[in-house]
């Protein structure tokens, strides 16, 4: 087990692409650390340069406190998990376990010992005669992730391991590995560009944008505090609908309609008052906008929307929405745009709610939950 430091860590391809840009980031010994990101934000990049399988342009990383810039991925005390199993098919799974011991040239004995304690932790002990062939896909991880245990390293490195499994076994292996890593207590640092997975399984999630740092916090705090329009949008499933008005006088002004602001943001984000007059853009979660006819109360300020579709998903409704009001772009690149540019909101109903597509509807907004950001930095107010 290690801390692992890295120290304005870059990368650089060419004279002009930045991939990486000044990445500073502690992870504590045995923390499970999440990396984060759209397609092409460096996640991937850095956790090669952490593993020495990428040249650092500049900046330091320590393992273990000691400065492994210059040493062979061999000789960094880490172990990878890969999104590709990249199992030797010709070998049994005892076999695949126990080749790095093999390799390092550690006695028969104590590669059978090893070999069969992590083959009961990972519930592989009846399949040790195997061969990958012969295995399911989540099986097939459990036995790369312990071709990585085996070695017992200082810290693992697992880049987008779940992502060839199907939804209901990613969910299950989601579990798996972090009860394992709690068992183990390895530092460990994973990169995936699911925020579903982020939010579940790490102890801490840094989001990463364009090879640049974003934020680096707990999952609740990520959520529930995001320091910037893109961490809003991207952080949460569906993501957070960011619209442009006017603040005026307690309450934020568009075309058709008002939304109260709730007195406590201005208590609570007192920087709120400077914008007093001027365009701010503000963002709400779809799990805070309701069916006006299931809730109401003095939390509650109701705007007029038109219902385009419903995605039934049995225990809620997702509900898209077209309201009176300048969406804002979040900045993600992988978000999908609605290319009629007829719905700009998204809502979570309860399933009880009887809203029908093309029906006009109040929706209910929690006003306690606006989120407000400033219209030119799109950083936190």
């Amino acid at each position: 087990m290690a801390v692992v430091v890295l120290d304005k860590i870059c990368k650089t391809f060419g004279t002009k692409f930045h991939a990486i840009k000044d990445l500073s980031l502690t992870i504590n010994d045995g923390e499970f650390l999440i990396l984060v990101g759209p397609s092409g934000c460096g996640k991937s990049t850095a956790l090669r340069m952490i593993a020495g399988l990428e040249e650092i342009s500049s900046g330091t990383l320590s393992i273990g406190g000691e400065n492994v810039e210059d040493l062979a991925p061999k000789d960094r005390d880490i172990a990878m998990v890969f999104q590709n199993y990249a199992l030797y098919p010709h070998m049994t799974v005892f076999e695949n376990i126990a080749f790095s011991m093999k390799l390092a040239g550690k006695s028969k004995e104590e590669r059978t010992k090893r070999v069969h304690e992590i083959a009961k932790t990972l519930q592989l002990h009846t399949l040790l005669d195997s061969k990958p062939a012969a295995l399911s896909g989540g099986q097939r991880q459990r036995v790369a992730m312990g071709r990585a245990m085996v070695r017992e390293p200082a810290a693992f490195l697992m880049d987008e391991p779940l992502s060839n499994l199907d939804a209901k076994l990613r969910v299950q292996m989601r579990a798996e590995i972090v009860s394992l890593q709690r068992q183990l207590g390895v530092t460990t640092i994973y990169v995936t560009h699911d925020q579903t997975e982020a939010l579940t399984m790490g102890d801490r999630v840094a989001v990463l944008k364009g090879g640049v740092l974003q934020q680096v916090d707990t999952p609740k705090t990520l959520y529930s505090r995001p320091v910037n329009a893109f961490v809003a949008g991207f952080i949460g499933s569906p993501s957070m609908n960011l619209f442009e008005g006017r603040l005026q006088n307690g309450r934020i002004d568009l075309p058709t309609f008002s939304i109260p602001v709730a007195t406590t943001a201005f208590e609570q984000s007192p920087g709120l008052r400077a914008f007093e007059g001027k365009t701010i853009v503000f963002g709400i979660r779809p799990e805070d906008l309701y069916d006006s006819g299931l809730e109401s109360g003095s939390r509650y300020a109701t705007i007029p929307a038109l219902v385009k579709s419903i995605e039934e998903l049995g225990s809620e409704l997702i509900v898209h929405l077209k309201i009176e009001a300048a969406r804002i772009d979040s900045g993600d690149p992988d978000a999908v745009e609605d290319l009629s540019g007829a719905a700009n909101a998204v809502a979570k109903f309860e399933s009880v709610s009887t809203v029908q597509p093309g029906a006009m509807i109040n929706l209910a907004i929690d006003v306690a939950k606006l989120h407000f950001f400033d219209p030119q930095t799109h950083l936190a107010i």
